[in-house]
């Protein structure tokens, strides 16, 4: 049986019907068996510990941000672009982990991907944190990035897996706490520890705690990917029945070598010749490394002109925290509401291209977050309002970044975690060069007109989300069969 393009929406409801006796499906659309009838409370229960999960990979990304100095210092290294290389390595981690692990998890499941990934975390964590030598760091750093990706990207596949697609905007809501709240209570967190107690006890605590949750995740863990409890069930009848002939619907005759090849170029592909998996990753690459841009250059700039001192320039990222909060409660509030009323108005078919208006409304805030608080500094007023300017950026940040997930997640349904490799694929590494750049266009243009510059790139980016909500479903049906065929 071939495999199924990834940009049609699946269902395992279209099996039932199905009169073939040796096609194996779920016994019925209440089979308890399936992720998505599991109960409620162990459904949630992933939801929440994967969020926190990634909740510790995204703070391993800044937490240590505020000790970066010390650090220079005890490696005896004063190279600005090393400094920020250190922090933004992880992200380039974050970039290239979903194109190993997004395949494995289509090819053998959720829970052992899931457990890889957080013990990986764990021991490169604990390297970082005895690290000798600069290089080394880096080098441990790259890894810890790498295998901190895995929730990142098998989140929105466990959502898929588990939640209907009427609810899926406020469990992906839940799951987001952790994806952007991380980056901006590490440097927080991590100014007074870092102060405190030196940056290497940063790492130990991510360590410790993260150490916790992989014990929870063996413990409460269960597979939730259809196609592989479908493949054990069929495997599990053949050897009942000596039927050799039975299969599921997701039985591609491939290898497994060959089937991971194929999960890996699928990535690709969907970056290649998808041009609604390419622009929206690109919109969210943008939005996304701007937050790193603000992660690396608040604590300067908060120091030089408003002069925090280290211990409180922490403090400084509490507007980009409110802004994600407050995004996260209008997406969760509104996004299946809107679902919903689309729905109804439109014929009562429920379509991805639905989730796509908060994306354009969120693409608004940006900009307006960019003018704001890059013309405050530059005019030095009061220190809370670039912090507001800050907080509005930070909301249409956080409504892009999830209303695009959760599209991601209705369009490609069983392809969820490839989609969404893609997207993080382009975003990390547009995450890690971005910021690189940053000291040399604030030094050249001033913190005013470098910001506008910014501004005016998340501007051009509107139109996306906008187009694809138009045309979005004739571009979903071209592109299935253009991927069919490769």
């Amino acid at each position: 049986m071939k495999d199924l393009p990834p940009d049609c929406i699946l269902t395992e409801l279209q099996t039932y019907a199905n009169s073939d006796p040796n096609l194996i499906s779920w016994d019925s659309p209440s089979d308890p068996a399936n992720p998505l009838n599991w109960p409620l409370w162990h459904r949630w229960t992933l939801i929440i510990l994967v969020s926190c999960v990634t909740f510790m990979s995204s703070l391993s990304s800044s937490m240590f941000a505020p000790g970066i100095p010390a650090l220079m210092a005890e490696f005896h290294s004063s190279n600005s672009i090393t400094s920020s290389f250190v922090l933004t390595i992880f992200v380039l981690g974050l970039a290239a982990g979903p194109l190993v692990f997004a395949p494995l998890s289509e090819l053998y499941g959720r829970l052992p991907v899931q457990h890889i990934g957080s013990v990986g975390l764990v021991a490169f964590t604990i390297g970082c944190a005895m690290a000798t030598r600069l290089d080394i760091l880096i080098g441990l750093r790259l890894l810890q990035g790498i295998f901190g990706a895995v929730p990142l990207t098998n989140g929105g596949g466990l959502i898929a897996d588990m939640i209907k697609q009427e609810e899926r905007g406020f469990a992906l809501a839940i799951f987001t706490v952790g994806v952007l709240l991380g980056p901006v209570v590490g440097p927080v967190a991590g100014g007074f520890l870092a102060a405190a107690k030196g940056w290497r006890w940063v790492f130990w605590i991510i360590a410790i705690v993260q150490g916790s949750l992989t014990l929870i995740s063996f413990a409460v863990w269960r597979e939730s990917y259809s196609p592989v409890l479908l493949s054990r069930k069929a495997a599990l009848l053949r050897k009942r029945t000596g039927n050799a002939a039975l299969y599921t619907r997701y039985d591609t005759g491939l290898s497994t070598r060959a089937h991971f090849k194929r999960g890996i170029l699928r990535v690709f592909k969907m970056l290649a010749f998808s041009p609604i998996v390419l622009a929206l990753s690109i919109h969210m690459g943008l939005v996304y490394s701007y937050l790193y841009v603000l992660l690396t250059t608040l604590t300067p700039m908060f120091e030089n002109i408003y002069h925090f001192s280290p211990k409180i320039s922490g403090l400084s990222y509490l507007g980009i925290g409110v802004g994600f909060l407050l995004g996260q409660m209008i997406f969760a509030q509104s996004s299946d509401r809107i679902l919903r009323q689309l729905t109804t108005k439109r014929g009562g078919e429920m379509k991805p291209e639905f989730r796509l208006p908060i994306t354009i409304m969120g693409g608004f805030f940006v900009p307006i977050g960019f003018f704001w608080y890059g013309w405050s500094a530059q005019r030095q007023t009061q220190w809370i309002v670039p912090i507001v300017g800050t907080g509005i950026a930070a909301l249409g940040n956080a409504l892009i970044f999830m209303s695009i997930q959760v599209y991601s997640i209705d369009a490609f349904t069983i392809y969820a975690a490839s989609a969404l490799a893609a997207n993080s694929v382009t975003r990390s590494v547009m995450a890690a060069v971005l910021p690189l750049a940053a000291p040399k266009m604030y030094s050249t243009l001033g913190i005013g007109w470098g910001n506008s510059l910014l501004a005016f790139l998340a501007l051009a980016m509107i139109p996306i989300p906008w187009l694809l909500f138009v045309h979005g479903e004739k571009m979903r049906g071209w592109n299935a069969q253009r991927i069919k065929r490769l």
